[in-house]
C-alpha cells in the first residue's frame, strides 16, 4: 500500500511537472484586464529565450515584435530585451515579474506596472524545435562563415509556430521579423506565414524547403519567398551565440 501511495504521489508531481512546462507557443488573451480583440500576438518560448509578434486581426498588417532571454524560478520570472520594436530603449534592460498558472494551459505575468494572460497553443517538439542562429549563407557556390554578435538573426521554433528576427541588440537596430505555423517531418520543412514586417503581400504564402541536422546543426535548403535559392546554416543559439 505505501509504495502505490509513494507512486501515485510521484506520478502526480511528474504529471504537474509536465503540464506546467513554459516552453511552445501561446496567444495573448488578456492585457491589463482587457481581452486582447484587435491584434494577434503570438509568443514562443524555448530554450531559455523568448520571441513575439504582433499584427492586425482584420489586415493582417505587421505591429511589433519583443524577445530576448528569460529566466524563471518558481514564480520568479524575468527578462532582458534583445529587440523591442515600440520601446527599443528598453533593449538591454531586465524586467522582473511573477508568474502564475491557472490550470494547465494558462499564465498570469504581472508587476505592479503591468499584466498579461496568455494561453499555451502548443508544446509539441519535433526535429527542429530549438532557438537558432544563422552561422552559415551559400554565396556563389560557397558557403560563408557567419559569426553571431550584436548583430545577429535568430529563428526560434517551438509548438508548431516559428519566428525568425534580425537585429542588432548594439546599436537597438531592428531590421525585420516574420513568423507563422511550420512542419517539420522526413525532412521536409515548411513554413506557413501569417506575419511579416517588410512585406504584408507575403501573408498567406506557404514554403517548401529540405532540411537535415548534421552534427547538430539545421542545414535549410530551398527557394526562398522572393524565388531565389537558399542554402542556409542554423546553429543553437546557446553553443554559436557569444556575448
Amino acid at each position: 500500500m505505501k509504495n502505490s501511495s509513494l507512486f501515485l504521489t510521484l506520478f502526480l508531481f511528474c504529471g504537474i511537472l509536465s503540464a506546467q512546462n513554459f516552453e511552445g507557443s501561446w496567444k495573448l488573451i488578456q492585457e491589463d484586464g482587457q481581452p486582447v480583440a484587435s491584434r494577434e500576438v503570438i509568443r514562443i518560448n524555448q530554450d531559455g529565450y523568448f520571441a513575439y509578434g504582433a499584427k492586425g486581426i482584420d489586415n493582417n498588417y505587421f505591429l511589433s515584435a519583443l524577445g530576448g532571454e528569460f529566466q524563471l524560478n518558481g514564480s520568479d520570472y524575468s527578462v532582458v530585451h534583445d529587440f523591442n520594436t515600440k520601446e527599443p530603449n528598453n533593449i538591454g534592460k531586465e524586467f522582473k515579474y511573477t508568474l502564475k498558472w491557472e490550470g494547465d494551459d494558462t499564465v498570469v505575468i504581472s508587476n505592479d506596472a503591468h499584466s498579461e494572460v496568455w494561453k499555451r497553443l502548443s508544446d509539441k517538439k519535433d526535429d527542429l524545435t530549438q532557438n537558432w542562429v544563422i552561422t552559415g549563407r551559400e554565396r556563389n557556390k560557397e558557403m560563408a562563415t557567419m559569426t553571431p554578435g550584436n548583430r545577429r538573426t535568430v529563428k526560434i521554433l517551438s509548438g508548431g509556430r516559428f519566428q525568425w528576427i534580425a537585429f542588432n541588440s548594439a546599436s537597438k537596430e531592428f531590421s525585420g521579423t516574420g513568423g507563422g505555423t511550420y512542419t517539420a517531418e522526413d525532412g521536409k520543412y515548411i513554413e506557413n506565414i501569417e506575419f511579416f514586417s517588410r512585406e504584408n503581400r507575403r501573408v498567406g504564402a506557404s514554403l517548401e524547403f529540405e532540411y537535415e541536422v548534421i552534427d547538430g546543426k539545421w542545414h535549410h535548403k530551398g527557394v526562398s519567398s522572393k524565388g531565389d535559392p537558399i542554402y542556409e546554416i542554423w546553429s543553437p543559439y546557446k553553443e554559436a551565440y557569444k556575448k
